[in-house]
């Protein structure tokens, strides 16, 4: 099944009733992350007293690499990680575009507000420890967010909900990862705290598309599959971000092999995707295509850790070549 035709005006209204009727339970989880949710605050995970001013109208320190102390691919994570988070207005467009009222309006400003304060903490926690070019990193973010964000035309509310619930586990997992990269206890510190929201925000439209299975079998299994199979982080506009992404990868901070066993298949099974009753041929249909998506994709996963291992074993052989040239 192809996702909604917005020029097929029938069925515009009957995404528009699926919303309507999804509201009570847009209400109850609402409350739910309301209630479970914990305040924190970005200032108390910043080690301040290691900033010092950099150069420009305050006559500070120009930025030297040397400063860096990071691991490179966990600065580049963290780099990666901290852009996406820049184009949070228009993340927060998208998805307001589908109701600013009631409580899916009420849930969107506050999932704006807390994804808004990841960006504050990353961005202090690299200023501060002086882990990145500041310029280089405030030009990235200039060209990045000069680039916007624009969520696909076919995407019905229904596909950004089901999104939302794998992208927020994917960007959970990125963010505990870069920070067991990171090899330093204060970021590791921050970046948990930031996945324990992103985890509570997969939770919440996971429970959506859950429920809506239950209103709308064919049109929810159709925008999973949709989800799934044509699945992208919402920082690929990234400059560079395929290079910047295998180097992600090859780290181990997340890859394929993550995607399918720690994203995609744990959601699809608390879904019950492959054991639900109730569809009709189309969604019987989008079901099997999921299948077998997942199935290439377990072997694709397979296949990218064999290959990892050999460029790893590459790069110890030259690494050791070098420190031997050097003695």
């Amino acid at each position: 099944m192809p996702p909604i035709d917005r020029s097929d005006r029938s069925a515009a209204r009957a995404e528009y009733s699926l919303l309507a009727e999804l509201q009570p339970v847009v209400e109850i989880n609402l409350n739910r992350h309301l209630e479970v949710a914990k305040e924190w605050f970005p200032h108390e995970y910043i080690p301040w007293g290691e900033g010092r001013d950099f150069e420009g109208p305050l006559g500070g320190e120009a930025w030297t690499q040397g400063e860096a102390k990071l691991p490179e691919v966990a600065r580049t994570s963290l780099v990666v990680n901290l852009l996406t988070e820049d184009n949070l207005p228009g993340y927060h467009f998208a998805v307001a575009e589908f109701g600013k009222d009631g409580a899916w309006g009420n849930w969107v400003n506050r999932w704006t507000a807390e994804e808004a304060r990841h960006g504050i903490a990353l961005r202090d926690y690299l200023l501060v420890t002086r882990a990145v070019d500041p310029r280089a990193l405030e030009r990235a973010r200039m060209t990045h967010m000069s680039t916007g964000y624009e969520r696909p035309d076919d995407f019905s509310a229904l596909h950004a909900i089901a999104y939302a619930s794998f992208q927020e586990l994917a960007t959970r997992i990125s963010h505990r990862n870069t920070g067991h990269a990171s090899t330093d206890p204060v970021c590791d510190t921050l970046l948990a705290r930031i996945a324990a929201d992103e985890n509570l925000h997969m939770v919440f439209y996971r429970n959506l598309v859950e429920a809506a299975f239950d209103l709308a079998p064919d049109t929810t299994m159709a925008a999973v599959r949709d989800v799934v199979t044509g699945f992208e982080m919402p920082g690929s506009t990234i400059k560079d971000f395929g290079r910047k992404s295998a180097e992600i990868a090859i780290a181990g901070i997340y890859d394929l092999r993550l995607h399918h066993d720690s994203v995609v298949m744990p959601i699809l099974r608390k879904l019950r995707v492959f054991e639900r009753g109730g569809f009709g041929p189309a969604g019987e249909a989008a079901r099997e295509e999921l299948a077998a998506f997942t199935a290439k994709l377990d072997t694709q996963a397979t296949s990218f850790t064999d290959r990892r291992e050999g460029i790893r074993a590459a790069r110890a052989k030259r690494a050791a070549a070098v420190q031997g040239e050097s003695r």
